[in-house]
């Protein structure tokens, strides 16, 4: 579904006007951004009439956050990981931070420099971000069907572990791996299908994603699927493309492949079959090639007859 904002807490109060201004350098920073969060908190800043500043620079930092400059302040917005990478001090939010994961939000610190156009001056932690992301209605239906197909369902996520368990429980998902940066998640996809010592624990391994952090993962799998409002890279790199944003729309994909496969499988044993019985016959000169002929035509009939029986097919809803 689409991420909403549940809470926000600034370090320097939480009254209204620290609140705001927190929203408003945040969203101010992301408004190159098409991430599912940047969107989320550039619309609650829009609901509130926040004015925005403008961004000088921007550059994303795959699968931890963002950086950029807001009328010469720089601003960096993402995960605690990125902020430690950065030697900002995340102690004064332990306490927030610990009360966001154990509701099963997903975290957005925020830094910015004190004094406005100070370049050589670090960043501090300003405040935090707790977003909540509803399921869409489908999700659980999705992962029954495909279990139900004796599809092994995995679920990768570089959001917390609490906020990723969360999601799990309630689509039904009984493998989630959480804090999974994008490359880890090509090699988590790549690991599953490669083969045992014993060659036999191998599996063909489908990725579903939708952002620009999900396209080295959908590259990594046998199959990729992308869903249509995704970002234009993971529809690039997936090998299919779901035209609504309905995760029943993988089953979906998976089941009507499967019975076309097997259609290609019985029509290639009739095919056989024909010449196989036919061939010793007109090499013995017992067929005449009137026969022959009518034999060829039963053969085209019966394969696209048989093809045709595809229209039966429905979708699951």
């Amino acid at each position: 579904g689409k991420p909403v904002i549940q809470e926000v807490h600034a370090l320097d109060g939480d009254e209204d006007e620290h609140q705001d201004e927190l929203l408003r350098l945040t969203a101010s920073a992301q408004q190159g951004s098409e991430h599912p969060l940047a969107q989320a908190v550039l619309r609650k800043a829009t609901d509130k009439g926040l004015v925005l500043g403008q961004v000088e620079s921007f550059t994303a930092i795959m699968g931890k956050g963002l950086e950029a400059t807001v009328d010469g302040t720089e601003v960096l917005v993402g995960s605690v990981r990125l902020m430690e990478e950065r030697g900002i001090d995340c102690e004064a939010l332990r306490s927030p931070i610990a009360s966001f994961e154990e509701q099963g939000l997903t975290l957005m610190l925020v830094a910015a420099q004190a004094s406005r156009g100070a370049r050589d001056e670090q960043p501090r932690l300003i405040g935090l971000i707790g977003m909540a992301d509803e399921v869409r209605e489908t999700s659980a239906l999705a992962v029954t069907l495909l279990k139900n197909a004796d599809i092994e369902v995995v679920m990768l996520s570089g959001d917390n572990e609490a906020a990723a368990r969360r999601v799990g429980a309630l689509v039904g998902v009984d493998r989630v791996i959480a804090d999974v940066l994008p490359d880890q998640k090509a090699a988590v996809v790549a690991d599953l299908g490669k083969d045992g010592k014993d060659g036999k624990d191998g599996k063909v391994v489908a990725m579903v994603g939708d952002g620009v952090n999900d396209a080295p993962a959908l590259a990594a799998a046998d199959v990729g699927f992308a869903m249509s409002t995704g970002t234009d890279v993971a529809m690039a790199t997936a090998s299919v493309t779901l035209m609504r944003p309905d995760p029943v729309l993988v089953y979906d994909a998976i089941a009507i492949s499967r019975a076309t496969t097997k259609k290609i499988h019985q029509n290639l044993f009739w095919a056989f079959g024909y010449n196989t019985a036919a061939i010793p016959f007109a090499a013995l000169g017992f067929l005449s090639p009137v026969i022959a002929g009518a034999a060829m035509a039963m053969s085209s009939v019966s394969v696209v007859s048989n093809s045709l029986l595809l229209r039966r097919w429905r979708a699951s809803r």
